[in-house]
């Protein structure tokens, strides 16, 4: 027996005739009856909390990074988002709260909570009316944002930009570590987040569906025409499933990451200035900032030069 498991005995039985009151000879007794479950159960104890301290040590020293950037920073903002990207994102926006609050009414018409909607919007005769404006918004934002990306140079540099790579899989597979607390390390991100570009992708497909499939249903007698009924019943289940999961999506991961986030709350302006600060850039966007600040060091230098 090793003076470490004698240790143990002894703190046990110990704490037996302390807190429960026991005789030392009883509490001996037991205590030795524990020990072989005690020490497999005091290494998983041991082991969890020398985690935790080191979970705790590494957010007070990212903490304290956080403290000295945000102290040597400039005050200086970035331009994030264009005038232009800001009023196809408004005018998207606005489209899409009214197609859902004039469509999921539509889809359950028989609950009790869809019908005082529905007469809101002027009963079953007039919602559709505004379901359709709304879907005419929406057409309109996406033509405009397609002739952005191809007919500017901004444009087709932020699509570029927003387009998945083999290291957006990798940072989210660094942010789980991180949020396990597997790893004390964020990833670095750079324009865009894997986040953000799941938003775009996901924003971009679902108006596709949308569009496509609301515009079958809006001209059905026409498609009718073309096409067999089948096809336009496929569009219908698919317009009305994919408003459903876009809804969900944007409740539930946009609106989060836009409002709800403890570090965003109660909003990020950036969609309404289009601006971020120095030091979100540092946090949020590293290698960006790294790459803008060697560019200007690098004008700095050819400026010099030239003098």
């Amino acid at each position: 027996m090793s003076e470490r498991d004698d240790a143990l005995r002894d703190a046990v039985a110990g704490e037996l005739e302390r807190a429960h009151r026991l005789s030392p000879a009883e509490a001996a007794e037991r205590a030795r009856r524990m020990e072989s479950r005690m020490r497999s159960r005091f290494a998983t104890w041991v082991r969890r909390e020398l985690t935790i301290q080191r979970r705790q040590e590494k957010t007070a020293a990212r903490l304290d990074e956080h403290v000295e950037a945000a102290t040597a920073t400039t005050g200086e903002v970035f331009v994030r988002l264009s005038l232009e990207l800001r009023l196809q994102h408004a005018l998207m926006a606005l489209s899409v709260i009214l197609l859902v609050v004039t469509g999921l009414p539509l889809k359950f018409h028989e609950s009790a909570w869809a019908k005082p909607i529905i007469a809101f919007f002027g009963g079953p005769d007039f919602s559709p009316i505004f379901h359709r404006i709304a879907a005419t918004g929406l057409i309109i934002a996406g033509l405009w944002h397609l002739v952005f990306i191809v007919a500017t140079r901004e444009g087709r540099r932020t699509l570029v930009q927003l387009i998945p790579m083999p290291q957006d899989a990798k940072d989210a597979w660094q942010q789980i570590k991180y949020y396990l607390g597997r790893t004390g390390e964020r990833p670095r991100y750079d324009r865009f987040s894997y986040v953000e570009k799941f938003d775009y992708w996901a924003v971009y497909w679902g108006m596709v569906i949308m569009i496509g499939s609301g515009t079958m249903l809006w001209f059905t007698e026409f498609f009718l025409r073309h096409v067999p009924k089948w096809v336009t019943d496929i569009a219908k289940e698919a317009h009305s499933d994919e408003a459903l999961l876009a809804t969900l999506a944007i409740v539930i991961w946009h609106f989060y990451n836009v409002h709800l986030n403890p570090h965003k709350f109660p909003m990020n302006k950036t969609f309404i200035t289009g601006k971020i600060t120095e030091r979100e850039m540092i946090e949020e966007h590293p290698l960006e900032y790294e790459r803008i600040m060697e560019e200007r060091r690098r004008k700095a230098a050819e400026g010099g030069g030239d003098s």
